[in-house]
């Protein structure tokens, strides 16, 4: 089966769209497109009339919101029920107060000092969020931020728009390493690319493997870090701090029936440290988690690499 694909820049981050039918290719990525400016319209950290940015600043009121965005938070609700708060939509103040408060390709010039302080951000729990009627109140000082779990949502929904687009065949979207399939499987499955930085080129050096349906999401604090002062930063918040998680993976990746729980299970691996060895292992998804000394550790038998680029 012969895969056509397409590449660009969307949210901050790389989109890769690949299709088993060259024809269907433009299609499925006007879908993608179409897509991502919505996920951005609705929920962009970085952009002061997204929905997000509404509801952030509209603290302690009901704000009504779409069908998007509201299907978006559900999600990282549900990330933040199952990864026991290691997963939490609460961390944008968090975010702000280390920095992260612009797109990263600005962010990382910046090199001012910067003050830190323990404090665990307030809990998904303390969002009123009504589903039926599309309503979120925030108590004062709590600041949304999707990031991650609105990546890997925005791959399941961009997957799943070009498939329909497409009408039938194959397809995996990409963005910024978070992969999600729809449609049928290729004969020898979707060759992926274990990389911890998602820039690198797909025939790089590495470990792939064949992805058989479903999803992938790695994170990684080699990545999207940045330094203020004499202190270096990355984006991967524990909430029971406000600060950059600090543990024995650098790395981890998983694979998973949605991008949602990929990542879910991914950033949570990040976050619990040692603690992510039994979490994973109970939560039966296959994983890879590279130490902070480059040892690599496979959990749920995660599949045996296929291809070794020479």
């Amino acid at each position: 089966m012969k895969i056509s694909t397409t590449s660009w820049r969307a949210l901050g981050t790389s989109v890769h769209v690949l299709v088993s039918d060259t024809d269907a290719l433009a299609t499925a990525a006007e879908a993608v497109d179409a897509t991502l400016r919505a996920v951005d319209a609705a929920y962009s950290r970085f952009r002061p009339d997204s929905e997000l940015s509404t509801v952030n600043a509209h603290a302690n009121e009901r704000v009504g919101i779409s069908a998007l965005f509201a299907d978006a938070i559900a999600a990282a609700l549900r990330s933040a029920r199952e990864s026991d708060g290691a997963v939490d939509p609460t961390v944008g103040r968090a975010m702000r107060v280390v920095g992260y408060d612009d797109d990263f390709s600005r962010l990382a010039r910046s090199s001012g000092p910067l003050t830190l302080r323990v404090e665990p951000v307030p809990g998904w729990r303390s969002i009123r969020f009504d589903r039926e009627s599309r309503t979120i109140t925030l108590p004062p000082a709590v600041e949304l931020d999707l990031g991650s779990t609105g990546k890997a949502f925005a791959a399941d929904l961009a997957a799943a728009s070009a498939h329909r687009a497409m009408r039938g065949g194959s397809v995996l979207v990409s963005l910024g390493g978070d992969m999600a399939t729809a449609g049928e499987v290729p004969p020898d499955g979707w060759p992926v690319l274990v990389a911890e930085d998602s820039a690198v080129p797909a025939d790089s050096d590495g470990e792939v493997i064949a992805l058989w349906g479903g999803a992938v999401a790695t994170s990684s604090t080699t990545v999207r870090r940045w330094t203020r002062g004499s202190i270096e930063l990355h984006h991967i918040i524990d909430p029971a701090t406000g600060l950059p998680a600090r543990g024995p993976w650098r790395t981890a990746t998983v694979v998973a029936g949605s991008c949602v729980d990929a990542n879910t299970a991914a950033t949570a691996a990040i976050v619990l440290g040692e603690g992510a060895l039994s979490w994973l292992a109970r939560a039966g998804l296959p994983a890879r988690l590279v130490s902070t000394s480059g040892e690599v550790t496979r959990v749920n038998d995660w599949p045996a690499p296929v291809v070794t680029h020479a």
